[in-house]
């Protein structure tokens, strides 16, 4: 083999070593990374290759999308009960959902709850239908009508959990409601996608005051929800059981979920301060008992303040939520809309809602 073949082997060696480790890394970003993207993001890169393409429109590569991407993108708002649905993106550029006011589904709806993607919405028309839709895939369900009557302002929470493990999209839809049979009593409907039906619960929570609708969250089994006297009611799924727990101590606070644990976050003058429930049987223990219900976990100073010192305007949080990688507020005052960072780089994150209602 003369010289001149040698060098030229050796170059078609080293390209197609080259070649290898593109291939590779083109494979890595495939499986790896493109699962972490959101779901706007992944709709532009379908025009990368044919081999993304095929990727992403897989229903394997979706639900693994499903249980890697968990940042919040937006938020869904409705004005008043007779508008079209409206979506704030936390970033238009990567987040955004193709029909926000949800014209996809068969009837006006109106939002009551959500979880981790989807929708729990109910129809205006009629017995007033609930639908469990994804606004991203436009793909929706029409529930069977519940057993009782939830009222005209239901106190609902849907609860989905992605998991890598199951391919089935399961969730549930709990709703606590006035009894009719007991008086002062609140009962508990559940619906399962499992099953494919609601029943009633055993289980019957007696108590003066009203739950509050649209105040429901979902912690590690057990259900949460304001009730009109300042305390929460809280519905443990797996007991089927129900408790009264004292509140942060404030009407205007709003629950979420920090560090896996229930949180209390209420925004005052230029603070947003949140803590979390630490002790759910202080109401159990002895009187003059130093264990405390709830810790504070943190508070951050904003300016301008997140509550308004207009004459006639109050302000309410709306949604708050921890652990996130990154944070923001986002406050509306009439038809505005203003977005405002909330970070503490040495402590968790927070996004936080706070809706401004003028009088």
């Amino acid at each position: 083999m003369s010289a001149m073949d040698r060098a030229r082997r050796a170059k078609e060696l080293v390209a197609n070593k080259n070649s290898m480790i593109y291939l590779d890394l083109k494979d890595i970003i495939k499986d790896h990374a493109l699962p972490f993207l959101p779901a706007k993001s992944l709709f532009r890169f379908n025009g990368v290759c044919k081999d993304w393409k095929v990727q992403i429109r897989s229903p394997f590569f979706a639900h693994k999308q499903s249980t890697s991407f968990s940042d919040i993108s937006g938020f869904f708002l409705v004005s008043s009960p007779s508008t079209v649905p409206s979506f704030v993106s936390l970033d238009s550029t990567a987040y955004g959902v193709p029909d926000p006011s949800l014209k996809f589904l068969p009837e006006p709806v109106d939002i009551r709850a959500s979880s981790n993607g989807l929708l729990c919405c109910q129809g205006r028309e009629g017995y007033k239908a609930y639908y469990i839709c994804n606004p991203v895939t436009k793909q929706w369900k029409k529930l069977p009508k519940p057993i009782a009557d939830h009222g005209r302002d239901p106190a609902l929470v849907l609860i989905f959990e992605p998991s890598l493990l199951s391919f089935v999209a399961e969730y549930k839809l709990v709703c606590v409601f006035p009894s009719v049979d007991f008086e002062k009593g609140h009962e508990f409907e559940i619906y399962s996608s499992k099953e494919g039906s609601w029943r009633i619960s055993g289980e019957i929570y007696y108590g003066s005051g009203s739950v509050s609708p649209r105040s429901g969250v979902y912690v590690n089994d057990v259900v949460y929800w304001h009730t009109s006297l300042g305390r929460i009611l809280a519905f443990d799924l797996k007991m089927e059981r129900a408790q009264l727990l004292y509140s942060h101590g404030y009407f205007d606070s709003v629950m979420g979920e920090m560090d896996g644990k229930l949180c209390s976050t209420r925004a005052h003058g230029n603070a947003v301060t949140v803590s979390v429930l630490s002790n759910a049987y202080t109401n159990t223990m002895q009187m003059h008992s130093s264990v405390k219900a709830w810790a504070q976990k943190l508070s951050v100073n904003l300016n301008p303040a997140p509550v308004p010192s207009a004459p006639g305007s109050r302000g309410s949080l709306l949604h708050a939520s921890g652990n996130l990688p990154r944070g923001a507020l986002v406050a509306s005052w009439r038809s505005y809309c203003l977005m405002l960072p909330l970070c503490k780089p040495e402590e968790e994150t927070l996004v936080v809602i706070v809706g401004y209602v003028w009088n």
